[in-house]
């Protein structure tokens, strides 16, 4: 059986069927399980040194040379309005592939340590629910079961919303 990736931005839906599945990426973030779409993620590599920039927005740590491009380093808890993480021995940075009509954008995120690669049939993924959640509800594309469990599958697309995060700083 051909496993079937969720594209960046793609919302996964219920309707499949229960023996398509797709593959994510698994991590841990201020003790709660999240997952990205496997096809967004380019690598994942150690934390390093991290350079800040000035009059960057608060959720932009600063930026990292990657094999010698300048890559962005959002902080994810703070992306979700929470305070900045402590960096410990399992803090990675998960470098990400977004997509937009103008240009490929190529983006590194903090998590403090990546689980494992895990495949979920469409027919175990559920629609965010309409409140209790603890991050703004355009940031989750949806809810999968993963070993009885629920795992907070990410809209990278929004998550990583440059113009989104420009605004607020604006404000």
């Amino acid at each position: 059986m051909n496993a079937l990736v969720t594209q960046p931005g793609e919302r996964p839906s219920a309707s499949g069927s229960a023996a398509e599945t797709r593959q994510y990426l698994t991590f841990m973030l201020g003790g709660e399980v999240f997952a990205i779409g496997i096809l967004a993620i380019k690598e994942i590599i150690e934390y390093g040194r991290i350079t800040p920039v000035p009059m960057m927005p608060a959720t932009i740590r600063g930026v990292m040379n990657l094999r010698g491009a300048v890559v962005p380093v959002m902080d994810l808890a703070a992306r979700f309005g929470r305070p900045s993480a402590e960096t410990g021995k399992r803090t990675c940075i998960v470098i990400v592939e977004r997509h937009t009509a103008e240009e490929q954008q190529v983006i590194g995120v903090v998590v403090d340590s990546v689980n494992a690669v895990q495949e979920i049939a469409a027919g175990d993924i559920e629609p965010a629910p309409g409140f209790g959640m603890r991050i703004a509800p355009q940031f989750i594309a949806g809810m999968g079961k993963v070993n009885s469990k629920f795992v907070i599958l990410l809209d990278i697309e929004q998550v990583l919303s440059l113009h989104d995060m420009e605004q607020l700083q604006e404000a």
